[in-house]
């Protein structure tokens, strides 16, 4: 009789399955029940969840010996449970010019593209930061305020057809989604005359709230972040106006035309005025959202106006075409109007906390992730975001549709003022830009 494994090296809140295999005198397999036991189930506690199969979780440090019966025949397995890893933050780059985002192409756990608000996409390869840029539109942004060059997106066969996406602010204050190739040299400089834009939205009034996040969601289609044309207050109403892109998270096919094809499943096909490049509306400035790679489930941090900030899920698999309540709603509180708002039909948030008062404080959220990597487990399923101004990362787990179990790492992480956003890398790790230039990675204390 065996187990397998025989040995292994947890830490705490790790699970791992465990499997007996029982045999006769002539080596055959035997079937029928194994009762399982753990010499010391403070450290590791296992639990029965087939006639011979069991799962072990890591309880404390320590160590333990796990015990398979069956009949007079026992087999033994020897575990060990180590203290689990605190996150902390390891500078990375300082100088940078007002970085805003941080990806990596699809498999590529080498480089990391950083996205520079004054027109830049910078390389850190081997976390080494490569003197020529990756693109430099530093002529073509209007960096005014949000403006500039936003976020950066690259294609799910980027390997293949070395196609990314770009979303920036351009000198006319018009909102682009602009394609780009890789060079076909060198795989760390993009060929600049490649570009086609793909998208264009006006936004000439202000200079805030243009969204800016460009994304490929799990089903291979490109999301795009709007703002609601900025001011204050969403005046002439666009988030809740599906005749404006203004305000919305929008899908688009960007291998099915030129420039972009219609996902058949928009929500607004073939209902005008309503625009066909709506997905998601009722939002002022998604400026930083993102898929859970194991659910499917979409996380959208939308910075709020002068109360409440939020954290709204849309399910994977759910149906499209929410609406999350700007400007009738900021939060789950009423807006416009101030009291007695309708909320049937409306999308409310996981997750808010208020710009002033007890409790946790902030003035714009920073959306983040949903964490997937390797590195720590405690942190699995988990999802960290930002505040800009009070300069915290949090996490919280989803559970029934509600935000629980809230984590704050200001005691490992510090205060980081002017926090831009989260970054993740092609292993699923994470990383905080700030706007004074700095890049941190967070990584095991």
């Amino acid at each position: 009789m065996t187990i397998a494994p025989a040995t292994d090296t947890l830490q705490v809140g790790d699970t791992v399955g465990l499997r007996a295999t029982v045999r006769d005198a002539s080596g055959d397999a035997v079937s029928g029940p194994v009762a399982w036991g753990s010499e010391d189930p403070a450290v590791a506690a296992v639990a029965t969840t087939g006639d011979q199969t069991a799962r072990l979780t890591a309880v404390a440090a320590g160590q333990t010996t796990i015990v398979a019966t069956y009949g007079g025949t026992s087999a033994l397995a020897r575990m060990v449970v180590l203290a689990a890893t605190a996150p902390a933050l390891q500078q990375l780059a300082s100088g940078l010019s007002a970085p805003l985002y941080a990806v990596a192409p699809p498999g590529d756990s080498a480089r990391l593209f950083i996205v520079e608000q004054t027109g830049r996409i910078r390389v850190m390869r081997h976390d080494t930061l490569l003197a020529t840029p990756f693109l430099d539109l530093t002529g073509q942004v209007r960096t005014a305020s949000e403006g500039g060059l936003l976020s950066l997106a690259f294609h799910p066969a980027y390997a293949q057809n070395g196609q990314f996406f770009v979303d920036f602010v351009g000198t006319d204050s018009t909102i682009h989604v602009t394609r780009y190739h890789v060079s076909a040299t060198d795989a760390n400089v993009a060929d600049p005359s490649s570009a086609q834009t793909i998208l264009s939205v006006p936004h000439k009034e202000y200079t805030n709230h243009y969204g800016g996040l460009v994304m490929f969601g799990p089903d291979g289609y490109l999301y795009v972040g709007i703002g609601d044309g900025g001011s204050e207050g969403d005046s002439v109403g666009n988030g809740q106006n599906t005749a404006s892109l203004l305000g919305k998270i929008l899908r688009l096919d960007v291998d099915g035309g030129t420039p972009y094809a219609i996902p058949p499943t928009n929500p607004f096909v073939g209902q005008p005025p309503a625009l066909p490049e709506i997905w998601a509306y009722g939002l002022r400035n998604p400026w930083r959202f993102s898929f859970d790679p194991e659910t499917g489930d979409l996380y959208i941090a939308d910075v709020g106006q002068n109360a409440w900030e939020e954290v709204d899920v849309h399910p994977g698999g759910a149906a499209a075409g929410q609406n999350y309540g700007w400007n009738v709603m900021e939060g789950t509180h009423c807006y416009s109007p101030p009291t007695g708002c309708a909320t049937a039909g409306l999308t409310l948030p996981v997750f808010e906390y208020a710009h002033g008062g007890s409790g946790i404080t902030g003035c714009a959220v920073i959306g983040g992730y949903v964490y997937r990597g390797a590195r720590f487990p405690l942190l699995a399923g988990r999802y960290l975001f930002a505040d800009l101004c009070s300069g915290w990362v949090r996490s919280f787990t989803l559970q029934n549709g509600a935000a629980s179990d809230l984590v704050d790492y200001t005691p490992r992480f510090g205060v980081h003022a002017n926090i831009t956003s989260l970054g993740r890398d092609g292993r699923g790790e994470l990383y905080v830009t700030t706007l004074d230039g700095f890049l941190y990675r967070i990584v095991p204390h």
